[in-house]
């Protein structure tokens, strides 16, 4: 298969391969769209089965990432990196400090900050070799360093679920509800104290024995053995792991009423979309439910520029409303247009980060809500 021909390929800016044969670094770096400023994007550590895998995974998390910093109303563009590696084994400094210098090399077109397999503490060996790197512990410079921007993504993906259950099941308090969170990491783990913290009941899985052990005594949640988790009756399914977990496979065994979580690219294709919509399960689109640590971390770069003013947490919790906006401007044009949330979600997203190319060349507006597709209505 051609690498243009990929199904995942969007009309990426770059994708460049790095290799360092001392450190045994493999990595891929994707760069999709740079219209509205640089591209920030996490670094995920994983044991891909093939290259062909890692190259899909860095597409469609790049482009995720172009949709997530537009709609969040960052002057940010997408992108995203992959090392093909163990985390569990393979991490050394040397090999974050090698991953520093590959993305030095992009002289700032892509900033890099932790995601699945990576952590802060890898970013400080990054930010040895490159100053463009965010998601560092706080030094001496506080308001320079944000930390770990987990329980800040899990937050806003707390009020986009809040927001969905409102729009869709009309209740404006979520306690009582019972809600599965697949995926026990930084985020699903303060997601869960969240819901709990609100009265939710949970029911959890990961194949992480410590992180149920957790789950069930801070919070009691009841948990399932991963693969039974999309049999499970419930109110909210709460994907907080890897993506494409709705496909053929999984979405006529659902038996929730919404989906919200904090995975990137759970649909599989597009038209999972479509059919969970047809199935009447809303779907809120990850890449707007969980742009809350990426907006944590544009604020850290902000700081870091020196300007006249200091941003604080307050300003990025702040930020954090126009989560739950942007789901119900989506929800309504998609329940208007009778088109997917994924769909509609996705045109609000390009006709941000596509108009300053329209404004530079000279070419008319696309109108607000346009399906790119005709078949797209339900």
């Amino acid at each position: 298969m051609s690498f243009f021909e990929n199904t995942s390929f969007d009309g990426h800016e770059q994708v460049t391969f790095f290799h360092h044969k001392r450190t045994g670094l493999k990595a891929i770096i994707a760069i999709h769209n740079t219209n509205l400023g640089p591209a920030l994007g996490g670094c995920r550590m994983w044991s891909y089965e093939n290259d062909i895998d890692a190259v899909t995974d860095v597409l469609r998390l790049s482009r995720g990432m172009t949709y997530k910093a537009a709609l969040a109303g960052l002057a940010l563009g997408g992108g995203k990196s992959v090392i093909i590696g163990d985390a569990t084994k393979e991490k050394t400094a040397e090999l974050f400090q090698a991953m520093g210098r590959s993305v030095d090399r992009l002289a700032g077109r892509y900033i890099i900050a932790e995601d699945v397999g990576t952590s802060v503490e890898d970013m400080v060996e990054i930010a040895k070799m490159t100053d463009h790197v965010v998601g560092l512990p706080a030094g001496e410079n506080k308001n320079a360093a944000s930390g770990d921007p987990s329980p800040v993504t899990a937050y806003g993906t707390f009020l986009g679920i809040k927001a969905s259950v409102e729009y869709h099941l009309n209740r404006k308090n979520i306690e009582g509800l019972h809600v599965v969170v697949q995926g026990l990491g930084h985020v699903g783990m303060s997601l869960c104290e969240y819901l709990h913290e609100a009265g939710v009941q949970l029911t959890v899985t990961d194949i992480n024995d410590e992180a149920i052990k957790t789950a069930k005594e801070r919070f009691g949640a009841t948990f399932v053995e991963p693969d039974k988790i999309y049999d499970v009756k419930a109110d909210v399914f709460a994907p907080c792991a890897l993506g494409a977990i709705i496909n053929d496979q999984t979405l006529n065994r659902l038996k929730v009423k919404v989906v919200a979580g904090s995975a990137n690219n759970q649909l599989l294709e597009d038209r999972h979309g479509k059919e969970l919509r047809n199935k009447g399960i809303l779907y809120a689109p990850d890449f707007i439910i969980n742009a809350g640590g990426l907006i944590n971390v544009y604020y850290e770069m902000l700081n870091t520029k020196g300007g006249d003013k200091v941003y604080t947490r307050d300003d990025v919790f702040k930020h954090l409303d126009i989560i739950p906006e942007n789901l119900l401007k989506t929800y309504m044009i998609s329940d208007q247009d009778m088109i997917s949330t994924s769909k509609a979600a996705d045109v609000l997203a390009e006709n941000i980060f596509e108009a300053p190319m329209r404004k530079k060349y000279g070419e008319t507006e696309e109108p607000l809500i346009k399906p790119k597709n005709s078949d797209e209505a339900a």
